[in-house]
């Protein structure tokens, strides 16, 4: 692994820190180099080679130039030297995409590719200039007057088309681009928030990350995401989760004597302790990785050639170039991949590492036993790019809508075109009877390219180019404003998602409740108080035993500081149980730092730290006299069977028998737990001098005999918003459900505060356990339909591990029980709800609160941490889709009347009533202004009134189809009205028949003009789409709208009265202004009678735009695309050829593994041995991802391959 990250280093021209300069590290006793090759080490070899190179961690420390006790100086010159040496800790994002590159992607519209190709057509005809036909007679047709101004002009309608492409392009990719800034600006922002604890100059600080240097010391403690990595200097009991490295699930003890070495990246799971720096960003083992991804994605193309050719020079070079090699430690690394430092191995190493980087990220995070069916290679490439993310329900909705009405349009086109053909054909050559002349044909050609001109311009108006835009401004828009409502959107698709969301999984703590914990209960000194006692009822005895247990029995990294606001709240720094118990003391009137200042942690005996086994924690005191007393808490019901006295009101101990304890599990656990209270037992032990010392390993006999003091009740306050919240999601036909680590009782109690239980309901409340005894088979296998039997009725599920959490999302997901697929959102901020904020359909992560790897697993973050933001995203879910569906009516209803005038005007008077360049401004103005419009509404809470739509819900609902088919009738009448007999109404000349150059007439204006008053006064009626009546209701509310509509209506205005030739317009009298609008108004009045009309009268209705369904696939495909909606064939044959690269690769680095292994004389065992981590771990993820015929090679690659090379 070491190349790797060399060479990772040289491709971030930021970060020059690589050996290739080694002048900076002569001010420290060690290089980079070498601390790199330290940390790959493990347990005892890592131990071995600090003892054998610097003696022992604090000769490390010597040489670091760092005291182990007070840490870093803190100097900002020391500082810097040590960033220049040994690097930043920070790592290096990956480049954005550039505009030019958000303009070509927006590019690959099929609806703009027809139009540019329509508009280059249309463009190099208009250059194309017949040679005069000295008037000869080429029929009736072909007469009339040419006019120069006008055949000018012809090139207009191509640039017109090509520029309103251009702005659909340019307003697409600003948008990306600018969500993409937004994004990295955000990204920023979380990490100059996040802080560690460190020790510099003897003092315990909070450091952003980003300022950790290599020399500093670190404080660590459960729940710890390490910042960087580094070596052990002193631990209590530590335990660290490394799956997110090595992929395996068991955690890793680490010690003084056994293994030492701290990762970055990976999890403490139990204990403390304090560690020294040894790599920071780049070269840290995560940042390594992390290279490899951020170099590995981008040029993914580039570097398959590449490897090719690497490939072949590789085989050449491995017989060539081995004998020269150093020695590689044997065993050097977990990940199997560490050879050399000579850079012709890299290019194999850089691309296996970076497929077990992405293995590893989704297997290991999903633990053996879920790997779901879409594996770690579709959720790397899904979190890579975005922009090839499967499309979300509605994209795949509307590109299957957007390609129905193409199809319909050209049809209609071809149509128009052919119509039109046989009508000149007929009409001149047979009924006036003129033969074909040489001269005439330039004129006749330029009848046909009139004619196919015509064609594309109906084609243009059926293609709602619309559409893409209208979702990216509202999805955009949305995105901006949800902000606002505390919802930090990583993934524009989520925030659509969400208005169909079905079930929410919510965590408990944290999210429904305010995560500030405090002692509201306690029974002390044989008494029940239901609030917080005052001190002087406490035997003072008592109270000593009691405050000095808290002070000394709470890790020393949790502290209640002062509030940062006057008047605010106390801020809890560290566990938040233990701030309530700390809290406790305070409100005693006592104060626990004093006695932290005499017993610092240094003094401290032995610690037994809290882990879900022993679910209590336990801290030894030293007293002088040679004596020992211990201090426990831990959970109630747990601590109490270890009891076997308690203090009483005197403050003497008593027996406390088994008969006793039960009576006090009736009369105060229960009671206290029904409440929604966490109760806490706080205990002690002497062990008498007289004794000698006890054996402390043994800790069954150290943990009894114990004197209970006090049983504390402990409460997390439900939010206030919540209940409220809560009540607005069942409303909306969501339902909640809640999933808590904490004991039934509690959790029952807060789901009932909040609202999830209502009293009298038939619902399930399970633990963990029992939930996974009903959900398995005999063989221990989950069963889809035993989950189907569970997950309709449960409400609350406790005392649950993070893999209950991801089996009930995905038994929800995958369940058929009901006749629409669940959308699933879920809640979490640990770092072991990963798995199923990843599964989820939305997962949402808490900002304040989350461990990066929440973050990272999410697709929307909640800035305040709070349930009622999640509703807001429903909100604004729903809002996006309504937006959608009320542009699509809109938009419809403009394509339906142009195509219809366009083709019947054609037919009839052998000219398009509505010219190209006026259909543009019709189709490209009212679409890109429309879809502004109509997009921004903002969201009203009426939304959360319906219940979700479902995946498989058309876009256009027959209520929609009604409008639609309503408002084109009135359309059409009034403007076919105008076109055959406007002129007599008008008393204007007839503006049919014009021959081929004619100026424009006053008629087709007026057609022109009613036709865009109508589309005006339509734009209103479109704001509705569930049939309401008042369609004006809340139009202030968006000015945008307002805006645009006046905006349009002015433009209209310049164009009929100055647009001239290129819009075919002439200027109109007032009176004949006054009817256009008066026709358009009348849709208003229409729209009412339209509404009148029940839809279920209705039958002949259909709906459109529906999603893919899945019988359109075939059944082998399935299983793989079980949670695509669109389906890309490209993507899958993309995966595809990438499992069978990534096969490859696997099996060469075998064979390197052994050559290397044989040239440098290390037994063959180590070689083949340290193989099968990574090749089981490849099988795994394999079979996850791979289409179902090429499955189960890998397992014999290893061994069969590493035979037939001996």
């Amino acid at each position: 692994m070491g190349t790797t990250g060399d060479m990772a280093n040289n491709s971030y021209s930021g970060v020059k820190n690589s050996v290739a300069e080694p002048n900076h590290d002569g001010e420290f006793g060690c290089s980079l180099k070498e601390l790199r090759s330290l940390m790959e080490l493990r347990g005892a070899e890592g131990l071995h080679k600090i003892q054998e190179t610097y003696g022992d961690v604090n000769g490390l420390c010597n040489r670091l130039k760092t005291s182990p006790v007070d840490g870093l100086s803190g100097q900002p010159a020391d500082i810097e030297k040590r960033k220049v040496a040994f690097g930043q800790n920070f790592i290096p994002p990956k480049k954005p995409k550039t505009f030019l590159q958000l303009v070509w992607e927006a590019l690959q519209d099929v609806t703009l590719i027809i139009l540019e190709v329509a508009a280059i057509v249309s463009l190099g005809l208009s250059f194309y200039k017949p040679p005069d036909s000295e008037n000869r007679n080429c029929g009736n047709a072909a007469g009339g007057v040419e006019d120069e101004g006008e055949a000018e002009a012809g090139w207009i309608e191509g640039a017109a088309i090509l520029l309103s492409v251009a702005c659909v392009v340019l307003v697409t990719a600003f948008n990306d681009w600018s969500k993409e800034k937004q994004f990295r600006g955000l990204q920023s922002r979380i990490e100059q928030e996040q802080k560690f604890m460190m020790v510099r100059g003897g003092q315990v600080i909070p450091i952003p990350v980003a300022e950790i240097v290599v020399g500093d010391i670190a404080q660590i403690k459960y729940g710890d995401l390490l910042p960087a990595d580094g070596i052990l200097i002193q631990g209590n009991d530590l335990k660290i989760d490394e799956s997110s490295l090595t992929g395996e699930s068991d955690h890793v003890k680490k010690s003084m004597e056994k293994d030492s070495v701290l990762l970055s990246g990976t999890h403490v799971m139990e204990g403390s302790g304090k560690m020294v720096v040894t790599a920071v960003g780049v070269n840290s083992q995560t940042g390594i990785i992390f290279t490899l991804l951020g170099a590995g994605e981008d040029d993914e193309d580039e570097e398959e050639k590449e490897k090719k050719k690497e490939r072949k020079k590789e085989k050449k070079s491995n017989r060539i170039a081995v004998p020269h090699r150093p020695l590689p430690p044997a065993n050097s690394n977990a990940c199997g991949a560490n050879h050399s430092h000579y850079s012709n191995s890299l290019h194999i190493q850089f691309s296996f590492l970076f497929f077990l980087a992405k293995a590893q990220d989704g297997a290991a995070m999903e633990m053996q036993p879920l790997n779901s069916d879409e594996g770690a290679e579709g959720e790397e490439k899904r979190k890579a790019n975005l922009q090839k993310k499967e499309k979300s329900v509605l994209q795949g909705k509307l590109t299957k809508l957007a390609v129905q009405i193409g199809k319909a349009g050209l049809v209609m086109s071809a149509i128009t075109v052919i119509i039109l053909v046989v009508l000149f054909v007929v009409d001149t050559f047979w009924i006036q009877g003129i033969p074909w002349e040489k001269e005439c044909t330039p004129i006749y050609i330029q009848f046909f390219v009139k004619f196919f001109i015509i064609g594309v311009t109906v084609l243009v108006v059926a293609v709602p180019e619309g559409l893409p835009l209208a979702v990216t401004i509202s999805l955009a828009y949305s995105v901006k404003k949800m902000m606002k409502d505390n919802n930090l959107v990583r993934h524009l698709d989520a925030c659509e998602t969400m208005g169909n969301a079905t079930a929410i999984c919510s965590d408990k703590t944290g999210t429904l409740t305010m995560n500030r914990m405090r002692v509201v209960q306690v029974f002390i000194s044989d008494k029940h108080y239901k609030k917080v006692p005052e001190p002087d009822v406490i035997p003072a005895s008592t109270m000593d035993l009691l405050i000095l247990g808290i002070s000394v029995n709470c890790a020393y990294t949790t502290k209640i500081m002062s509030p940062e606001k006057e008047g605010g709240l106390n801020r809890q720094v560290g566990n938040k149980t233990e701030c309530a118990l700390l809290g406790f003391a305070l409100d005693l009137k006592k104060d626990y730092q004093a006695i932290r200042n005499e017993i610092p942690e240094e003094k401290l005996y032995k610690v037994y730290t809290f882990n879900s086994v022993r679910k209590s924690m336990s801290t030894v005191l030293k007293n002088a006299d040679g004596s020992y007393r211990m201090f426990s808490k831990g959970a109630s019901e747990i601590l109490l069977r270890k009891c076997y006295k308690i203090l009483t009101a005197t403050g003497e101990a008593k027996l406390f028998r088994p008969r006793d304890r039960d009576d006090m599990v009736k009369r105060v656990i229960e009671p206290m737990a029904s409440e929604g209270l966490r109760t806490i037992c706080l205990a002690y032990r002497d062990f008498p001098a007289s004794e000698g010392e006890p054996d402390w390993d043994n800790e069954s006999d150290i943990l009894t005999r114990l004197t209970c003091v006090c049983v504390v009740g402990i409460e997390d306050p439900v939010r206030p918003e919540v209940p409220d919240a809560i009540r607005k999601c069942q409303r909306a036909g969501i339902t909640v459900r809640m999933v808590t680590g904490d004991n039934l009782n509690t959790a029952r109690a807060i789901s009932t505060k909040c609202g999830i239980l209502q009293p009298g309901d038939d619902f399930l409340c399970l633990e963990g356990k029992e939930f996974n005894r009903r959900i398995r088979n005999e063989k221990g296998e989950i069963e889809q339909e035993r989950i189907d039997k569970i997950w309709p009725k449960l409400r609350v599920l406790a005392r649950s591990s993070p893999t209950d959490k991801h089996t009930l999302v995905k038994g929800i997901i995958d369940s058929t029980v009901v006749e629409r697929r669940q959308v699933v959102a879920v809640t979490g901020d640990g770092t072991n709800d990963g798995p199923a904020l990843k599964k989820a359909d939305v997962g949402f992560a808490m900002g304040i609160a989350g461990t990066d790897v929440a973050k990272e697993a999410s697709d929307i973050i909640l800035t305040d941490d709070n349930f009622s933001s999640i509703v807001k995203a429903v909100m604004w879910g729903r809002n996006v889709y309504d937006s959608i569906s009320k542009f699509l009516q809109f938009q419809l209803t403009v394509n339906v009347v142009a195509v219809i005038v366009a083709f019947t005007g054609a037919c009839i008077t052998q000219d398009s009533p509505l010219k190209a360049v006026q259909m543009l401004w019709v189709n490209l103005i009212m679409d890109t202004f429309a879809s502004l419009a109509l997009a921004t509404e903002p969201p009203t809470e009426s939304l959360l009134l319906r219940k979700p739509y479902g995946r498989n819900k058309p876009l256009i609902s027959r209520t929609m189809m009604k409008n639609i088919l309503g408002h084109a009738v009135y359309q059409l009448t009034i403007i076919f009205t105008l076109l055959f007999a406007g002129e007599k109404m008008f008393d204007i000349d007839n503006g049919r028949y014009a021959p081929l150059h004619a100026p424009p007439s006053e008629h087709y204006t007026i057609v022109f003009n009613t036709f865009v008053m109508m589309q005006l006064f339509n734009e209103i009626n479109a704001r509705k789409i569930h049939g309401e009546r008042n369609v004006f209701e809340g139009i202030f509310n968006n000015m945008i709208f307002c805006t645009i509509v006046f905006g349009t209506f002015v433009i209209q205005i310049v164009i009929v009265q100055f647009g001239g030739k290129p819009f075919s317009c002439v200027g109109l009298s007032i009176e004949q202004w006054l009817w256009c609008i008066l026709l358009g108004f009348g849709c208003l009045l229409w729209g009412q009678i339209i509404s009148s009309i029940p839809t279920s009268r209705l039958k002949f209705l259909k709906t459109a735009g529906h999603g893919t369904q899945k019988e359109e696939i075939p059944d082998e495909e399935l299983e793989e695309l079980e949670d695509l909606d669109e389906i890309d064939h490209a993507e899958r044959e993309l995966r595809r050829g990438q499992i069978l690269w990534f096969r490859g690769l696997n099996r060469i680095q075998t064979q390197m593994d052994v050559v290397s292994a044989f040239q440098s004389g290390i037994s063959f065992q180590a070689a083949v041995r340290r193989q099968p981590s990574s090749t089981s771990q490849q099988h795994d993820v394999t079979n996850v991802s791979s289409p179902t015929h090429v499955k189960h090679h890998t397992h014999a690659s290893s061994p069969t391959l590493a035979q037939s090379e001996q």
